[in-house]
């Protein structure tokens, strides 16, 4: 991702992976979630925190990972921000993330 890019394409990119655009009205279709993503230097790591059926785990996980994997979101303006995704794993919630875990789980 270049540098002068907004980080925040990845969570829009993410929104409409689950939801169809990223502006949607409340609730998320398929998944409450947040997107948040860190630059360090040339690599931009992305946390995304999801609440969902356990029937529905492995799908929004394949969609997040697909749409990551895509690398490349037209934005409102027409024109394309483009990545390359370098890695991908599930993670677990952190300390930090709970009360907002519980928030999602609650949307």
């Amino acid at each position: 991702m270049e540098p002068d890019v907004d980080t925040r394409v990845l969570g829009a990119a993410v929104t409409v992976a689950l939801c169809g655009h990223w502006e949607h009205d409340p609730p998320c279709p398929l998944a409450p979630h947040h997107s948040r993503a860190e630059r360090f230097g040339d690599v931009v790591r992305v946390r995304i925190l999801f609440a969902a059926e356990p029937e529905w785990e492995a799908e929004v996980r394949r969609l997040i990972t697909a749409v990551l994997s895509g690398g490349r979101l037209v934005g409102a303006d027409g024109e394309a921000t483009c990545w390359q995704l370098h890695s991908s794993q599930p993670g677990t919630v952190s300390p930090e993330e709970a009360d907002h875990a519980e928030r999602l789980m609650r949307s």
